[in-house]
């Protein structure tokens, strides 16, 4: 099942393991590996209680991002299911709102998600007729991809873990973190060294293989450099990671 949303905080049901999929960024197929490989790790290591996160950036620079989105919107995953929002699927909705940000949006992905919902990209290349394309996808696009991003959370607090898209800035309690925060930051949440009160699991910086460290772990392997995506299995204590190609 999908587990009803709300955009932010914890939830009051306990899993006893989580799957933590790192940023797709519309490589569909490799999201259909991991599927399967859930469904093995589950077969290998039942459990009656599990929940899957995806961490967000969902869309952009891969060849399919509707697709992703198809998929996700019916829950795919043999678990319970929550979506989070990443600073792409933001940039993704804001865009039918707000045609100019494809100034930036199509320099970072954007192209590759409206061509995969079929829309004409060759003005927006050129830097013209943003508005028309937003148009286009606004009508091209299938009502439940708009119920499933509209879905999304921006944080979920499951135990000792906290899980948002990008980090938290330090010092800030969690309860109060900023949006774009959780969506944007990089430094300086990356290089602190600050316990903050939760181990903070995070995409959005893609790095070669996932990072462990006392306070964060980067789920995000950088599916469009590396040609990898990666899962997280948190049990407890216990750390260990699936990987597809």
């Amino acid at each position: 099942m999908i587990v009803s949303p709300v955009h932010t905080g914890s939830t009051s049901s306990e899993w006893e393991r989580l799957y933590v999929v790192g940023d797709i960024h519309g490589y569909s197929g490799a999201l259909d590996r991991m599927i399967d490989e859930i469904y093995r790790d589950l077969n290998t290591n039942p459990s009656d209680s599990c929940l899957t996160v995806t961490i967000g950036d969902y869309v952009d620079r891969g060849p399919n991002s509707k697709a992703v989105i198809d998929r996700l919107a019916q829950n795919p995953f043999p678990t319970d299911f929550i979506g989070l929002r990443g600073n792409h699927d933001d940039l993704f909705q804001a865009f039918m709102c707000n045609p100019a940000i494809a100034g930036d949006w199509r320099r970072i992905g954007g192209l590759e998600t409206l061509h995969s919902y079929g829309v004409n990209i060759r003005d927006v290349m050129r830097g013209k007729n943003y508005e028309r394309a937003a148009e286009t996808l606004s009508a091209a696009i299938p009502q439940a991809h708009l119920e499933f991003l509209n879905s999304l959370r921006v944080s979920l607090t499951i135990g000792r873990y906290f899980l948002c898209h990008a980090g938290v800035r330090p010092g800030i309690p969690l309860e109060l973190q900023d949006t774009d925060d959780l969506l944007w930051i990089r430094e300086p949440f990356l290089a602190s060294k600050l316990d903050f009160g939760k181990v903070i699991v995070h995409g959005h910086t893609p790095v070669q293989e996932p990072e462990v460290f006392p306070n964060r772990i980067n789920v995000d392997s950088g599916i469009y450099i590396t040609g990898r995506l990666t899962c997280a299995v948190l049990q407890g204590e216990r750390i260990r990671f699936l990987s597809v190609s």
